[in-house]
Parts: structure tokens; sequence; C-alpha cells
């Protein structure tokens, strides 16, 4: 549909939404620019402060997935005319908990009476122009780095069915309100501050060269690693059996737990996937899993790629290697065992 419309043309749009990329940047002086980005979505969890939480977490994430520093928010909010305003109070506590935690303070919002509940954010943030991690950089040799485990769709679908055991419930939720803050400062190499310094976290060269990086939420792992291969001109290989995935999610694909933002990806994106001999059907599934609050899809040079693995495990960030980038070739993404 974007595609209709006319094009503006702006000289201070870093990005924009030509390679589908995470957020807009957007230049306001030689070594400052905004980033900018808006997500709400209905309930995936009973629970109302948990859903203020990942909500907030997930509109968070697509900011550190370009570099960028959260500094700001606002709040979006559908909810039925005739509900208890305390669950909107649960929600509201739940989202401003993890913007608290991001240092992104929330400065309005806009409320709408629906019929069902909607909830999220758009957030601004500050990057370095000379420092944005578009999906775009991705060069033949790189590593490809992720930070969290699939199945957050799957085991969502169960919940709403009362299908979903306790701890999948539990391991989920760590998952989807888990703020991709740590991860981006390793990345960007800025080191925690110490008792005696104030301010933001201090950002030095890291010995290792990120080229791309993008978070894997709705389209999951396949649909992000598409719109990277394709921004970048490039293929990308993974490893199945390398790919974490969620306590559970195994088992809700057997029961056919399966959300329908799974299978719209599937049908919009297997196209471009070829499989290697024994990569398991459910394994298969899970890589199109529509994720909420997903992790960082890394695109790191060979040469740093174990040291920034290593940063990220020491600093309490589940990291794996799961796959390279090569030179651009049919299929487009390449499944092997």
């Amino acid at each position: 549909m974007l595609g209709k419309l006319a094009r503006q043309h702006d000289p201070n749009v870093l990005v924009g939404f030509d390679h589908a990329d995470d957020a807009g940047v957007y230049q306001i002086a030689p070594d400052t620019a905004l980033v900018q980005t808006v997500d709400f979505f209905t309930p995936i969890v009973d629970d109302p402060y948990t859903f203020g939480q990942i909500a907030a977490t997930n509109a968070l994430s697509d900011v550190y997935a370009m570099g960028g520093r959260p500094l700001t928010s606002l709040a979006l909010v559908c909810f039925p005319e005739k509900s208890d305003l305390e669950i909107l109070e649960r929600i509201l506590a739940g989202g401003l908990s993890k913007m608290m935690e991001a240092g992104c303070t929330v400065i309005g919002g806009h409320s709408i009476r629906d019929e069902e509940t909607k909830f999220g954010y758009s957030v601004t943030g500050l990057i370095d122009p000379k420092r944005v991690l578009a999906n775009s950089g991705a060069l033949p040799g790189d590593r490809l780095l992720f930070t969290k485990s699939l199945g957050t769709g799957v085991i969502s679908t169960a919940i709403k069915k009362g299908a979903a055991e306790a701890s999948w419930i539990e391991a989920a939720v760590r998952s989807m309100t888990t703020l991709n803050k740590t991860a981006a400062e390793v990345i960007l190499g800025k080191e925690k501050n110490d008792s005696r310094s104030a301010g933001q976290p201090k950002a030095s060269v890291p010995p290792w060269a990120v080229h791309a990086m993008t978070d894997v939420t709705g389209f999951g792992l396949i649909g992000h690693a598409r719109e990277l291969a394709l921004a970048s001109k490039v293929s990308v290989r993974f490893s199945a059996s390398r790919i974490s995935l969620l306590e559970g999610a195994l088992e809700c694909v057997r029961a056919r737990q399966i959300p329908g933002g799974l299978k719209a990806n599937r049908d919009f994106a297997e196209c471009v996937v070829g499989y290697e001999e024994g990569v398991p059907e459910e394994v298969r599934t899970l890589l199109f899993d529509p994720q909420t609050a997903g992790g960082l899809l890394i695109a790191v040079g060979a040469e740093g790629s174990e040291q920034l693995k290593q940063s990220l495990v020491k600093a309490g960030v589940a990291a794996a290697e799961i796959g390279e980038v090569i030179s651009a070739t049919k299929p487009l993404i390449h499944v092997a065992i």
C-alpha cells in the first residue's frame, strides 16, 4: 500500500520504510538523529500488569534494534467504555515500570473507546547518525547471533486456549518482559556506569564490527531474516539445532496451537527458504512463529563474533551463534540441521 502513495524526499531521513527497517531515523544535527517507532496490540496474557510490561518492552525494542537510546514515549490506549478502569490502571502501571527501567519518560498519550482492549507506545530515541544499525549492512562472512528463544507466539495461543502449562507461561513472560537494553549496550560498546559516575553509559569503540541488526518480532525469524537479506543483497544460512526454543514451544506446535500470524508468515515467506533434509517439521514451523518483544538478530564480522557472544553472555544475555551470512544465492535462506 505504501508503494501506491506519493513519495516524500527529505535528505534528513536516514532510514525510512524503503527496506522495512525496525524504526525511522531522522537527522536533526551533525551528530544527532531521532529514532522513532510505534507498536500496540491486543492482550496476549491474562494479567493486565504483565500485558502492560510486554507492550512496553515490545515498543522499546525497535529503538534498541537500530542502536538507539529511548528518550520519550506516548501511550496508545483503546479500552472498552464499560470495562473496569482498574484493569486499565494496571496495564498503564505495567507499561510504566518498563519505561522507567529503560530510562524512557512517558510524556503523554491518547485514548479512545473501543470494544477490544489494545495498548502500546510510540517511542522516540536518540542515535548517533554514524552508528545506525540498519538491516541493510550485512556482509558475506558475517556470523548471525540471536539473543532470545523462539516460541512466544505458539505459547501465547496456548494461553488463550487454556492449554499452556505454568512453566511455559513463566518462560514466555520472562522473555517478553526482558528489555533488549543490555544487549544493545554491549553491542554498541557502552560501559556500565559505576557508583561514582552519572548519566548514560559511556560509549567506546567495541572490538567487533556489527554490520546489521534487527529485532525478531511479528514476522518471525524467517520473515525478519528475509528483510535483512534483501536489504543487504545477501543470503543467510541458519543451523536449526543452534536456535534456542522456549520451554513448551515444541509441545504447542505438536498440539496445533498455531497462531494465525504464523500461518500468514509461512504462506508469505517460505518460498525463499530451502531446508536441509532432517530439519524437524516442528522446528520449521517455529522459524515462522510471530514473536512479541523478541531477540536481536545481529550480523557481526567473523573476527569479533565470538568475543561479542561471550560479552553478551557475561552480561546476562542468552546469545547464541545461529548462522552466517553468505553471498546472494538461491534459496535466499538456507536452513541446515
